[in-house]
């Protein structure tokens, strides 16, 4: 059998499942998949009548009155009648023979609205009217308002009593509805025909070079969580710890994306399924390409696989000759600058943001050789500190990541980095350490002053941390890796260095 698997046509044994859909794809474990079935069309008639003259073609727009009930039932009878007169307030068409009760009663009508009369007071000669203007009457059958003329109303003003009506029919519009499911279950049995979507495609707005660069940091993972599920969008919360510029804010369109730049939530990703209106507090990320089925059933908790177009183009971590490379096949010039022989690892990309840098269409390359890069490894249990120290450091969204030299001199036993005192007001303490070993990185928590800085003990203690703080103000979440002593040969205050828990 065959199926559709992100466009590209597949051929399964019968009774093959989704994960043999999957097989050859760059599916992400534990995500959400939609599987569609089927797209059925549905006819359906409205409260609107479009009536066709030899004038020209004019729409009514039913209101909900036995007098509309009627307007239906005799539709028929009226198609084929003359414009029996047309005055300055009105065009009549008929007769027809109805059972209209008379009623002699003046009443007021709005140009535009459509109503029964009788001729002479007769139901046997009733008529359809049309108000050319606003005026006040008797026509013998009460108001007997049927709708009111919505569209081609010119027609109206034109009408003689040479016209005729020649058809009328209801105005009709066909329905969409796809049957389709939204699972992780790989052992769902597939049918001839499905077509199943992996992942939300967004195309990014390249008006928004922040907005887009947070979607592309949250998504490196490969995946966003679906925090919050409502009837309107699905929200994405994965990364509320951010500054994001004011950027294009527009209405909020079934389909698009959009990432909240200030309040409370900032950093909140939003994929809509209803149309809502402008709000300054959200910037227009971009609009989803492909696996809108997949939002559109998404639950709280799912994962969904997001895949953005341009994806992120960073060279942060290649060598040198790789990343040059690998910016000008994308017709980017560049430019090396610090060490720059092909070997050189690159450890800033300026610009850094892809759109950014896709608009200017050339970067700068800052390149160190491999051993002035050092290794680290996070202790992922201490959840709170790696977090901040990922922030500070730039390794929550790029490969390798810097420290600036707070203060050091030779013989410290300690050295010390610049943190962020207002972010530290966060750090709560954690388990005191009984001994601090060379090599441990910590931090000062909320319980000192300092709060923020970031330290590399180079001496045993069972006093103090990689900060110089007491146990109770220490929070130790990772090791130096690399060799101390030649990492402390040429540290002075305010240098940078640069870190990574990668093998390089």
């Amino acid at each position: 059998m065959k199926v559709t698997v992100n466009g590209v046509e597949v051929e399964l044994k019968k009774g093959a499942t989704l994960k043999d859909a999957l097989a050859d794809t760059d599916y992400v474990d534990g995500t959400v998949v939609s599987i569609h079935k089927s797209t059925e069309s549905l006819t359906i008639e409205s409260e609107d009548f479009e009536v066709v003259t030899t004038k020209g073609t004019f729409c009514v727009h039913l209101n909900d009155s036995e007098y509309a009930e009627l307007w239906k039932a005799k539709v028929s009878e009226i198609s084929g009648s003359t414009a029996r007169w047309v005055t300055h307030d009105i065009a009549a068409f008929g007769s027809f023979p109805t059972e209209l009760p008379v009623e002699r009663t003046e009443n007021l009508y709005r140009k535009y609205d459509l109503f029964f009369s009788l001729g002479g007071f007769d139901s046997s000669t009733t008529y359809v009217m049309v108000a050319r203007e606003d005026h006040t009457w008797n026509y013998g059958a009460g108001k007997a308002l049927i709708g009111r003329v919505t569209r081609g109303r010119h027609v109206i003003e034109n009408l003689t009593e040479e016209d005729s009506i020649t058809s009328i029919g209801p105005v009709t519009s066909e329905e969409i509805t796809e049957n389709f499911v939204v699972t992780s279950d790989l052992k769902v049995k597939l049918e001839e025909g499905n077509i199943i979507d992996t992942a939300v495609r967004v195309k990014v707005n390249m008006n928004c070079p922040e907005s887009a660069e947070h979607l592309m940091i949250i998504s490196q993972k490969k995946y966003v969580n679906a925090t919050e599920a409502s009837g309107s969008f699905v929200g994405s919360y994965d990364d509320t710890d951010v500054k994001i510029a004011k950027e294009e804010c527009s209405v909020r369109e079934d389909g698009a994306v959009f990432v909240r730049n200030s309040g409370v939530g900032t950093g909140r990703v939003f994929f809509y399924k209803e149309r809502r209106q402008t709000s300054q507090n959200h910037n227009h990320i971009g609009d989803i390409v492909a696996g809108k089925s997949i939002i559109s059933s998404a639950k709280d908790g799912d994962k969904i696989a997001l895949v953005t177009e341009p994806k992120r183009t960073l060279t942060v971590g290649m060598t040198m000759a790789e990343g040059e490379a690998y910016l000008r096949a994308s017709g980017i010039e560049v430019e090396r600058v610090g060490e720059t022989s092909d070997e050189s690892i690159i450890v800033e990309q300026t610009p850094e943001m892809t759109v950014t840098l896709l608009n200017e269409g050339k970067a700068k390359l800052f390149g160190v050789k491999k051993g002035d890069i050092y290794r680290i490894s996070l202790d992922r249990k201490r959840e709170q500190d790696v977090h901040y120290f990922e922030k500070i450091t730039g390794l929550n969204h790029k490969p390798i990541g810097s420290l600036k030299v707070y203060f050091w001199f030779e013989g410290m036993s300690m050295v010390t980095f610049t943190g962020d005192e207002e972010k530290g007001k966060s750090l709560y303490p954690t388990d005191p350490f009984k001994k601090c070993k060379r090599g441990d990185l910590g931090l000062t928590n909320q319980a000192c002053g300092h709060r923020g800085t970031i330290g590399i003990r180079l001496e045993d203690s069972k006093s103090y941390g990689p900060t110089g703080e007491e146990a109770f103000g220490t929070n130790i979440f990772g090791k130096f890796l690399g060799d101390l002593d030649k990492f402390t040969e040429s540290l002075e205050d305010g240098k940078t260095v640069y870190i990574t828990e990668l093998e390089l």
